[in-house]
């Protein structure tokens, strides 16, 4: 009786039994996966839905997730409001993002590339002072940047809402932390040739370095982008709104354009997802080649 109760399964049980596990496994997996996307895109389609429907639809009591009809006026309607100009919010937006992500891509890597690289003895002393002003909060240099932006006459002006953001020490920190893991080889075999600094910068280094630029453009495109409360400070002419000020718009005290704001949102965001699903894997890629241990 001892015997047979240690006796062996089947080698056929034993499989069987092993591709049931797998499959059960598989289909929770998936399972978990759908119902993860479902609750992810709920609320962009939330945003679409009320934002091309009538505002009767929006506050009903008796809403729908479905609604009966689609009023794809709403879009002309969104760029033809002559109170908010949505479209040139819009070009404002982009034309901020691109100058600041490459403003910070230029800098940031030049400064970081000179942190790691470079020797220089008070090169220590300059890291931590770069590191210092990670540590100040936004709210304690907001007062003295809007006094010498005002003072060199940007408020509603483009410069004074693009160069106070041409640079970010958080972007410079991570770019050290990426070179210092960079294979020195390639420098030293570059420094062999006759190349500088400077050439082995450009020569060797930044087209080894593709992928992290453009992880790092992700990071910064998106965060200029969504930026909101240095534009409304500065941007006060309707002419330099950037989209987020322009959305904030439709909200006031006296009015409330529900459809319009719906669907303002889902027009900003677009640019986002594009960037997005095109550098995606640069971004997860990128954000772990920074040498940064958890």
């Amino acid at each position: 009786m001892a015997f047979s109760l240690l006796a062996p399964k089947p080698v056929g049980a034993v499989g069987q039994s092993g591709s049931v596990r797998g499959v059960l496994g598989t289909v929770l997996r998936y399972t978990v996966l759908v119902i993860a996307a479902v609750l992810f895109l709920l609320p962009y389609y939330l945003i679409l839905r009320n934002g091309l429907s009538s505002e009767h639809d929006i506050t009903s009591p008796n809403w729908t997730f479905f609604p009966s009809s689609l009023h794809w006026e709403n879009l002309g309607e969104l760029f033809s409001d002559p109170s908010v100009p949505m479209g040139h919010a819009l070009l404002n937006s982009g034309l901020i993002a691109v100058v600041q992500t490459a403003g910070q891509l230029l800098l940031g890597s030049m400064a970081g590339y000179g942190l790691a690289r470079i020797p220089y003895k008070h090169a220590n002393k300059v890291f931590y002072s770069v590191l210092v002003t990670l540590m100040i909060p936004s709210a304690v240099t907001f007062v003295p940047s809007f006094v010498l932006v005002s003072s060199l006459g940007w408020v509603s002006d483009l410069r004074g809402l693009i160069i106070p953001g041409l640079f970010s020490g958080f972007v410079a920190f991570l770019f050290r932390q990426f070179f210092l893991n960079f294979p020195v080889e390639l420098e030293d075999a570059a420094r062999v040739d006759g190349l500088s600094y400077w050439g082995t910068f450009w020569r060797i280094v930044f087209p080894n370095s593709l992928q992290f630029y453009a992880a790092i453009a992700v990071i910064t495109f998106i965060a200029a982008w969504n930026s909101f409360l240095w534009p409304l400070v500065i941007g006060q002419d309707p002419s330099s709104w950037t989209v987020q000020v322009a959305l904030s718009s439709f909200i006031t005290a006296q009015t409330i354009n529900l459809h319009e704001v719906f669907l303002g949102a889902a027009v900003s965001i677009l640019p986002l997802v594009l960037v997005f699903l095109f550098l995606q894997r640069y971004l997860v890629e990128g954000v772990a080649q920074t040498g940064i241990k958890g």
